[in-house]
């Protein structure tokens, strides 16, 4: 369900990374997005954002905030980051019709992106090599940025984005040596954004699907 994800943030202005015709490739973007409630505007946007587009236009819109959250270390080696449960890590914006890591459809809107782990269950074996994932809520329904909502919670908020009974999700990964900020492939056909918040380096795949 949640395969990884590359996601680095940097205060660094970044030059466009043009890419072949079927790619995808970042952009700087100055603008906070669009309907952003008041109570976000300190919390998450002194930092540039970044637009990525594919090969059809503008895919989607990322803006980081600017420290995310540390907790203690989990003993667990299959959590990456030491963030805590329900944090907000920044807000995505789909222009047109998204999908998430599982191709589930995802309107044209304004999303949170919160942290978690997906649950030692069983049903989740084999669908990353660690346990570290974004969900996506709509942000009108998401009104306090300190938020830290528990995992069923968490889940509950983002079926509102999904519309199904799973929470729409992207995968979270540390970065393998990229620049940060960058948009790099990964396998077939992910792309993953690279991203440095701070001291914190964190990847997100952006675009791609899981097929586990």
């Amino acid at each position: 369900m949640f395969k990884h994800l590359v996601l680095v943030v940097s205060a660094v202005s970044v030059a466009a990374i043009s890419l072949c015709a079927q790619d995808y490739k970042l952009e700087p973007l100055d603008t906070p997005p669009p309907s952003l409630p008041a109570s976000y505007a300190p919390v998450v946007f002194e930092r540039p954002g970044f637009r990525i587009a594919g090969p059809s236009g503008p895919w989607c819109e990322i803006w980081f905030r600017n420290a995310v959250p540390t907790g203690p270390k989990s003993g667990d080696s299959s959590i990456s980051f030491s963030i805590p449960q329900g944090a907000l890590l920044g807000i995505l914006r789909f222009p047109s019709q998204g999908a998430d890591r599982r191709a589930q459809t995802i309107k044209p809107g304004v999303y949170t992106l919160r942290y978690s782990n997906y649950p030692v269950d069983g049903a989740h074996q084999g669908v990353a090599p660690q346990r570290d994932f974004a969900l996506l809520t709509p942000l009108s329904a998401d009104s306090d940025p300190n938020a830290a909502p528990a995992f069923d919670a968490l889940v509950q908020m983002s079926r509102a984005a999904s519309g199904t009974p799973h929470p729409a999700v992207l995968s979270l990964e540390t970065p393998a040596g990229s620049s940060f900020p960058s948009l790099t492939k990964e396998g077939d056909h992910d792309w993953v954004l690279n991203v440095k918040i701070g001291d914190l380096q964190l990847s997100i795949i952006v675009a791609g699907k899981y097929e586990g």
